[in-house]
């Protein structure tokens, strides 16, 4: 035994453990803030190859966990390389700082998640980077690209109610502007769209919602092609941008079962799209699947397939206390404003505050539903048993249960 004390062993005992056996299925979880290395020559070779290459050297800059993740939504992007924050906004906030410098104009979809409405806003703003917002349909970005443009800012389908634009047309805007395209692509999750594939220079995902598919992690990801990627890769390790191997590691499983979860949401999804369409208190139903949909021509020959999104618009009768009270009266669909996880979920959407491009006030009450892993059958029952809560004249229970 080493002459050692105890206190010393503990601290340098177990580090490199030796076994004889095969590897793990899964990557390990790899938690570390300091790395040492064998010697001064190792750690100044390391350190010099870090801004270009994906080597282990400190916390900050990624850990072998984050690296097998990062390598997995590479995958599913079909892009050059990934990089990983800690959530969904930081990825979208630090693509913003990684390509736009002041003097220059962004050009952003109407139906982009709010809050990054918001950050363009009222952060881009004070730096003298102008925004301005085009139609969801992207129809309208011709007109009002500038020599200073250096980025088109889409997402498609768009939040809320799902519309769809021509991203392979708006790639060749962009790049005979000398600018880049980025899209928003949490709804696709690099399954059902596959951005960079039609023209997109950089695609941002929210892995907190389908690539982890629990409800339980926040984080971010920003895949690019091989020309994009030294500015976002710098930009990143200058604000210090990591998250924890913890977090990696969920979001590695939730990867496993991505394409078997997204395949009975679709499909429990289209049910409940179907059921809706047939009730009286519902004026029309928002899903890129959907024949009636705007755009479903371009969801056809652009996705692969449809998630368990989806929104619908009371008719204008129902008044926001009515909507309100149909909420309320839900039993299996959670009140949350996220989704992506097994569990359904219901929220308002409020799309006039949502929306500056197209006026959506005269529109009646819209609610967004995520349509979970739950028997459709019960779920479908629930939306009735809601609907009768509202108007008891009417048995809509009876509807969905010779639907279900």
């Amino acid at each position: 035994m080493s002459q050692r004390q105890l206190q010393t062993r503990m601290l340098h005992a177990g580090k490199t453990p030796a076994y004889e056996g095969g590897s793990p299925v899964n990557p390990p979880v790899v938690r570390a803030s300091t790395v040492v290395f064998d010697n001064v020559a190792q750690q100044r070779d390391l350190r010099a190859r870090r801004s270009g290459e994906r080597v282990f050297t400190y916390g900050a800059r990624g850990n072998p966990t984050g690296f097998a993740l990062e390598d997995a939504v590479s995958e599913l992007e079909g892009a050059y390389r990934t990089k990983l924050f800690p959530t969904g906004l930081a990825a979208i906030a630090m693509t913003l700082l990684a390509y736009l410098k002041p003097g220059d104009h962004l050009l952003m979809s109407d139906a982009v998640y709010e809050p990054a409405r918001k950050l363009a806003e009222s952060f881009l703003a004070p730096y003298q980077i102008r925004c301005t917002f085009f139609a969801a349909d992207g129809s309208d970005v011709e007109d009002k690209i500038e020599p200073a443009t250096r980025m088109i800012y889409a997402e498609c389908p768009g939040s809320l109610v799902y519309e769809m634009c021509d991203l392979p047309r708006l790639a060749d805007i962009a790049h005979r502007h000398d600018a880049l395209l980025v899209c928003d692509n949490t709804w696709g999750s690099g399954c059902q769209y596959r951005p960079l594939a039609l023209g997109a220079d950089v695609s941002v995902m929210a892995a907190t919602k389908y690539l982890s598919g629990h409800s339980d992690v926040m984080m971010g990801t920003v895949a690019t092609t091989e020309a994009a990627w030294p500015a976002l890769s710098a930009r990143s390790d200058a604000f210090g941008m990591t998250v924890s191997p913890d977090d990696a590691y969920l979001v590695l499983r939730g990867i496993r079962s991505l394409t078997a979860r997204l395949a009975m949401h679709e499909q429990h999804a289209l049910r409940v799209a179907s059921y809706l369409q047939s009730c009286p208190d519902v004026r029309s139903v928002f899903c890129p699947a959907l024949p009636e949909h705007p755009g479903h021509d371009i969801w056809k020959r652009d996705c692969t397939g449809t998630n368990g999104l989806l929104s619908f618009e009371f008719q204008p009768q129902v008044t926001r206390a009515a909507a309100d009270q149909w909420i309320d009266s839900l039993e299996l669909f959670g009140l949350g404003a996220s989704w992506g996880g097994y569990e359904s979920l219901v929220t308002s959407a409020d799309l006039p505050n949502a929306r500056s491009v197209t006026d959506w006030s005269a529109h009646g009450c819209i609610v967004r539903l995520h349509i979970g892993l739950e028997s459709p059958d019960d779920l479908i029952a629930d939306l009735g048993q809601a609907f009768d809560a509202i108007s008891p004249e009417r048995s809509t229970y009876g509807i969905s249960r010779s639907k279900a």
